[in-house]
């Protein structure tokens, strides 16, 4: 017979009480920390004679930028100008992470194509990107292609859409975005209700005809509003101004940033994709192909969701890495967010101020990733009760 003991345990040896004092202990030494360094700056800047603020972000920028993705004149402050550089920098950054993302898994899938052909392209395409400098590829696509194209009068077309030239690389662009804001609330209607039809399949639930039928019916409407509800605009040059109008164009800054990070980033994320189906064990091909599944329902009902569990932690290591690689823009003259702070720096000598700044963007930058991936690996994890 067992006696209770109702003697309560010392907080000195109760170990809920000592993780969270050490938790605490920690963030009281790194407030420290920072309100060290804090004091030592401030105290240097006034033995300079400086001040530590950030009221000249008010102050006229007097400079232009070249590629803006809003509106921006010389005579606007510093800090229009900052906003100017993230916005170029999520412009980037949006989509090189769609890109590479795309041409990762095509190669990734390539790579264990049973098409020797496929399969070599794929693997000197990895090895070729994966082990060279980016900063290397950066000038090969600006100094080597977008600089050597010819002049817009010239233009290579390509499908009589793309025109590549010195001045940039020029796409059509849709004019009616009401009907860009509905198609993207399709596609993620589309994307959930296939998510919830492959659920019903697996439980052989008749409401999989039903959501077949809604699917077809999204599918069927995505393609009319891509091809008739958007209203491209197609580039077309003007000879008087020597330039593409309509559509839209791409500096050659742009396009070599966008390209090259790619193709970059897109050959790990291939090796991800590669490792993640082939960490699935071949007794689950076997046995999908001995119940006598198509490869395409192989892929999408038993591969994927246990590969998913592997791709994406290391993916989201490769989307951050773009991110933070889209700052060596400032070697080919793109006006991010780090080449305007450069740029405000050296005008107000506030490198501090703009340091923090910068520091402060990426860092946001990453969270937002990180925490959107981190929601995405947590859906596609085994749920334990």
């Amino acid at each position: 017979m067992f006696v209770m003991n109702d003697e309560k345990i010392p907080f000195w040896q109760d170990d809920r009480v000592l993780k969270i004092a050490i938790q605490g202990l920690v963030v009281l030494i790194l407030l420290i920390i920072i309100s060290i360094l804090g004091t030592n700056i401030i105290r240097n800047f006034r033995d300079l004679g400086l001040t530590f603020g950030f009221g000249f972000l008010s102050r006229p920028s007097s400079f232009g930028i070249g590629d803006t993705a809003i509106p921006y004149q010389p005579s606007d402050p510093y800090s229009r100008a900052i906003i100017v550089g993230i916005t170029n920098t999520l412009r980037v950054i949006i989509i090189g992470i769609i890109l590479a993302s795309l041409l990762g898994i095509t190669a990734g899938i390539a790579r264990l194509s049973d098409n020797w052909l496929v399969q070599k392209n794929a693997t000197i395409y990895v090895e070729v990107f994966r082990n060279t400098p980016l900063l290397l590829q950066l000038f090969f696509w600006y100094f080597a292609v977008f600089i050597k194209l010819p002049t817009a009068e010239k233009a290579i077309q390509f499908l009589g859409l793309f025109t590549f030239s010195n001045i940039g690389l020029s796409l059509p662009w849709p004019r009616n975005y009401l009907a860009l804001i509905f198609l993207l609330i399709l596609v993620v209607l589309g994307v959930y209700l296939w998510k919830k039809r492959t659920q019903k399949l697996i439980e052989q639930s008749s409401s999989v005809q039903v959501l077949s039928g809604i699917l077809m019916t999204i599918l069927t409407a995505i393609i009319l509003i891509l091809f008739f509800g958007l209203n491209w605009q197609i580039p077309q040059f003007n000879p008087t101004i020597s330039a593409f109008e309509g559509g839209l164009t791409l500096s050659p800054e742009l396009a070599t940033l966008v390209i090259g990070l790619t193709f970059y980033t897109a050959a790990f994320i291939a090796e991800v994709i590669r490792a993640g189906i082939q960490s699935v064990n071949k007794g689950q091909w076997e046995a999908a192909k001995a119940l006598g599944l198509k490869p395409y329902w192989v892929m999408q009902l038993i591969i994927l969701p246990q590969a998913l569990r592997v791709i994406i932690p290391p993916l989201t290591s490769e989307f951050l890495n773009l991110a933070k690689n889209s700052s060596l823009a400032i070697a080919i003259g793109y006006n991010d967010v780090y080449g305007i702070a450069n740029t405000i720096a050296n005008q107000t000598g506030r490198s501090i101020e703009m340091l923090l700044i910068l520091m402060s963007t990426y860092l946001i930058i990453n969270l937002i990733i990180s925490t959107i991936m981190n929601k995405i690996n947590s859906s596609v994890q085994i749920k334990e009760r």
